[in-house]
């Protein structure tokens, strides 16, 4: 049960801090009313230090996966058991969940249902710069995304490497991933972040939410066994 907890509150911390700073304070605002504007650069800083911060504090206990896709892939990469995974998915999804309703309290709601409203994943839709990505590429890039998320967890957590450095790693891995897909799909790379906020936003977001599960759960499987079969270290 500690694991799980710990993968709840993680996953809350992870949909809390870094959708909350792409709903409260990501856009440019006058002055006076009082909005930050860190804009793409600081909301991908946000949900890497969400990880960061939450993989000293709780990784220890559960290994700080947060993120089904994660799970999925740790246990292609044979860095987990196959009895804990649907336990873990469900205490993410619903640590997800929690934090998603209690950003939609604080806010007074989603502020519309349009593509990207509060901090949901998108793709068809000219949110960003008046671009638009099709299913296609908004796939290709979630799965691809993912797959090096996964070749850079179980490079840092290999026991070859210098252990204490993998929060940072990882932290600053997903800002880079943030950095590279927030025009693209307002990046999702964690099925749970997806499915938390689509199912408060509805409408597209919960019509399109499904490749949020799939292109990153996929792209996970990959980057476990990239790394255990291609990559991975032997005993001498």
């Amino acid at each position: 049960m500690k694991k799980l907890f710990a993968e709840f509150f993680g996953t809350f911390w992870l949909v809390f801090g870094g959708c909350g700073s792409a709903i409260f304070a990501s856009h440019i605002a006058p002055a006076e009313n009082g909005q930050i504007g860190i804009l793409l650069l600081g909301v991908a800083l946000a949900f890497g230090l969400t990880v960061l911060t939450m993989a000293y504090a709780v990784g220890h206990i559960s290994g700080g996966h947060f993120n089904p896709a994660v799970s999925f892939g740790l246990l292609a990469g044979g860095r987990f058991s196959a009895k804990d995974l649907i336990p873990y998915i469900l205490a993410q999804c619903i640590g997800g969940i929690v934090a998603a309703a209690a950003l939609y309290t604080i806010n007074g709601g989603t502020g519309g249902n349009a593509a990207g409203a509060f901090a949901s994943n998108f793709y068809d839709s000219a949110v960003y710069f008046g671009k638009s990505y099709s299913l296609g590429q908004a796939f290709l890039a979630e799965f691809l995304l993912t797959m090096f998320f996964l070749i850079i967890i179980m490079g840092a957590t290999d026991k070859f490497a210098k252990g204490k450095f993998a929060g940072i790693a990882i932290g600053l891995g997903l800002t880079l991933i943030h950095l590279i897909s927030i025009p693209i799909t307002n990046t999702s790379v964690n099925p749970a972040r997806s499915l938390s906020q689509a199912l408060f936003v509805g409408g597209q977001a919960t019509a399109q939410v499904w490749l949020f599960w799939v292109a990153p759960i996929l792209g996970g499987i990959l980057g476990g066994l990239i790394y255990k079969f291609l990559l991975q270290k032997k005993e001498e």
